[in-house]
């Protein structure tokens, strides 16, 4: 599982790529999305990879962003008593395990697909290098997930 994080906003923005993010659900600075591993997403990835970055998350990160982040419709949080009510997982726990094993998809539970983040403590690093080259954009590998626990 991948997630990805718009880092950078709208102005000057091509057609084609506000196209990609609109589709990927990255409409604002800050909003994250897990998306499964698959060429489609990928070529999505690389043609915004301007604005937005990065990277594949573990278990506990997908874990945290559930539980603090995640919210269902009404814009109400997420809660263990809404997943024991309403679906087979008894914790976010056992929800992010089945996420990551791509047995449950997060529209079938009913939890929305984007997550509102905080912008990150201390900052992005410079929004107009890739993380190559010391910035924030692009593919950051498994590092993706410092990058959130800094923006929960």
């Amino acid at each position: 599982m991948i997630a990805a994080i718009r880092v950078r906003g709208r102005t000057g923005i091509k057609k084609d790529i506000s196209d990609t993010l609109d589709m990927l659900r990255l409409t604002r600075i800050n909003h994250a999305v897990l998306i499964e591993k698959n060429p489609s997403y990928k070529g999505m990835l690389q043609k915004a990879k301007d604005y937005i970055t990065w990277g594949e998350v573990d278990q506990e990160t997908v874990s945290k962003l559930l539980s603090k982040r995640g919210k269902i419709a009404g814009n109400v949080k997420l809660t263990e008593d809404y997943l024991k009510e309403n679906t087979d997982f008894s914790s976010v726990e056992e929800l992010s395990r089945a996420l990551l094993d791509s047995g449950a998809k997060l529209e079938d539970i009913g939890v929305k697909l984007v997550f509102r983040l905080h912008p990150p403590r201390k900052g992005y690093e410079d929004i107009k290098k890739t993380f190559k080259e010391s910035g924030s954009l692009g593919y950051r590998g498994e590092k993706i997930s410092d990058l959130i626990k800094r923006m929960i």
